[in-house]
């Protein structure tokens, strides 16, 4: 149930929506804009309540029942698009935002050498994995530790922020402390643990569709991050599985503006995973910033034939930077830039 106040509604007005919230046995979030107040009034049996519980306080504008099951990252709560800013770089924005890097930290020389060609293509944010989830257990699993202190030293000499994978709920603070973002992976979008204990870190968070999961569903595990007043939230689409076996996922670009629709949160696009193939994530990479996508989050290696993983979706440095030089043109035939 979302609760309205006036414009210029005071703090009393709004602390007694609060209280009578909270005296129903409801938890609340507070959406404060510039010119009103927004109270989302949150727990399992608020259709049962009737509206006028709160409609007849002072100042109160409207009440309105969201029957959709995420709340939080709804319009309704939030009419306006967020922007997440990590460390100066504005992600939801006019600012096409673009994330590269290869998948896994490998070694410090080849993530320092992928990291200043990304830099010096444009790229704003770096990208690496030091815990790797693979589907067997005898695959790379990445360096762990020593790679998150790779990404650190990078973050230091480069002065670019970092954006990593957490994969296990009690190694949050640990992967938050080398990490500006916290990326949770298409495999964990329904850790409803690792969730909260992201969302608790209050740290930036890049949460990708689980590969068999709706937008409903998506946008219901975003919840859950912004349930713990975590309202730095960024979603990427990374593709789903379907019947069709000639990309490696089946990048849903419809999603894009499915969610600017319905939700306020930035929506960014990983080519790389959707495409599986190095040939194919330009033309995807650009579809994405041509229907709306507010970044990008890219795979660069500097030999992807030596890749410890994911090697065959990887671009060089050479092709990056090419496809860098494509995406400003598309990016502004759309009011936007790089």
């Amino acid at each position: 149930m979302i609760v309205e106040m006036k414009t210029g509604a005071g703090k009393e007005a709004v602390d007694a929506v609060v209280q009578r919230a909270k005296s129903l046995g409801f938890n609340v979030q507070l959406n404060i804009g510039t010119d009103k107040t927004v109270v989302a009034i949150l727990g399992g049996n608020t259709g049962q309540l009737s509206t006028d519980v709160f409609a007849v306080l002072p100042e109160v504008e409207s009440v309105t029942r969201i029957m959709r099951p995420y709340k939080l990252a709804s319009r309704e709560f939030k009419g306006a698009d967020s922007i997440v800013s990590v460390d100066g770089v504005e992600i939801g924005g006019k600012h096409v935002v673009v994330m590269a890097g290869p998948c896994a930290v490998e070694s410090e020389e080849q993530f320092m050498e992928a990291a200043k060609t990304v830099k010096k293509a444009g790229a704003s944010i770096l990208r690496g994995g030091a815990f790797k989830p693979r589907t067997s257990p005898f695959s790379f699993q990445g360096l762990e530790e020593a790679g998150l202190e790779i990404l650190e030293k990078a973050r230091k000499i480069l002065a670019m922020p970092v954006v990593t994978e957490v994969v296990d709920p009690h190694e949050v603070d640990l992967v938050a402390g080398s990490a500006d973002i916290l990326q949770i992976g298409s495999r964990n979008m329904q850790n409803y643990t690792l969730l909260t204990e992201v969302g608790k870190s209050r740290r930036p968070a890049v949460l990708k569709r689980g590969f068999s999961c709706t937008v409903t569903e998506w946008l219901t595990a975003a919840d859950y991050l912004l349930a713990e007043g975590n309202d730095k939230v960024v979603l990427c689409e990374r593709g789903i599985r379907t019947f069709e076996d000639s990309t490696r996922f089946s990048l849903d670009i419809s999603a894009i503006p499915v969610l600017k629709r319905f939700s306020h949160l930035p929506v960014i696009v990983d080519p790389s995973h959707a495409a599986g193939h190095y040939a194919l994530v330009p033309a995807i990479a650009r579809a994405a910033i041509a229907a709306g996508a507010d970044g990008l989050l890219i795979e660069v290696h500097p030999n992807p034939k030596e890749a410890l993983v994911d090697g065959l979706q990887s671009l060089t440095p050479s092709d990056f930077t090419r496809l860098m030089d494509e995406l400003r043109a598309i990016a502004s035939s759309v009011g936007r830039y790089i």
